[in-house]
């Protein structure tokens, strides 16, 4: 029973005032004691990889939407559900709708996305067989030999990556990435600790 069950048994007289608050200090004492999930450095997809990808990526429709993954920092799910109104082809910008949350978001266009690529979107493919399409084409680049879990989420985690790489400002990351805590969007600076390794070069 949640909290917001128990209040309602209250409430409605199933439990006493009593009983309500032994099981409320009970709820909220094991939420307390209870251990966090680890937080795990994302599998992300490296520039490189990326273009290995591309290589070896057979369809168009397919290649944009790795660039919008990995060049935007789209999700999946808004990359499915991108229009064509939805792209400022003149100020380089993209409108993300009703993004993780209910959000819209602008994020910048890809460098490389050409005015050519505005006929697949809509993209006439859902969410699995984009997922499947990324699959096969990074097991054909032999990126799942040294990365088996990269997945499509892969190329978000590398425009992010990148940011930080290039010494973007973690709370602009978090814009461009739509996150509601800054807590997400700081495991990037996890996956790539270069300004941390270089102050440990230059200190000890």
């Amino acid at each position: 029973m949640n909290k917001k069950q128990l209040l309602k048994a209250y409430q409605e007289g199933i439990i006493t005032e009593e009983k309500f608050k032994e099981q409320l200090f009970k709820l909220e004492t094991e939420k307390k004691d209870r251990p966090k999930t680890p937080k795990r450095i994302p599998v992300s997809i490296s520039y490189e990889e990326w273009v290995q990808l591309i290589k070896k990526t057979l369809k168009d429709h397919h290649k944009v939407a790795f660039l919008l993954g990995f060049g935007a920092g789209l999700r999946i799910s808004e990359i499915t559900n991108l229009e064509v109104r939805d792209v400022d082809y003149a100020n380089k910008t993209i409108l993300v709708r009703q993004g993780k949350g209910g959000k819209d978001r602008i994020v910048p266009l890809p460098k490389g996305f050409k005015v050519s690529a505005l006929k697949y979107i809509p993209l006439k493919c859902g969410v699995r067989s984009l997922q499947r399409a990324f699959k096969r084409a990074a097991r054909r680049a032999n990126l799942l030999e040294k990365k088996p879990t990269l997945h499509f989420h892969s190329l978000r985690h590398g425009f992010a990556t990148q940011l930080v790489s290039n010494g973007v400002p973690i709370h602009h990351v978090r814009t461009l990435m739509g996150h509601s805590n800054i807590s997400t969007t700081n495991v990037y600076l996890e996956a790539n600790p270069k300004e941390a390794l270089k102050n440990y070069e230059e200190l000890f």
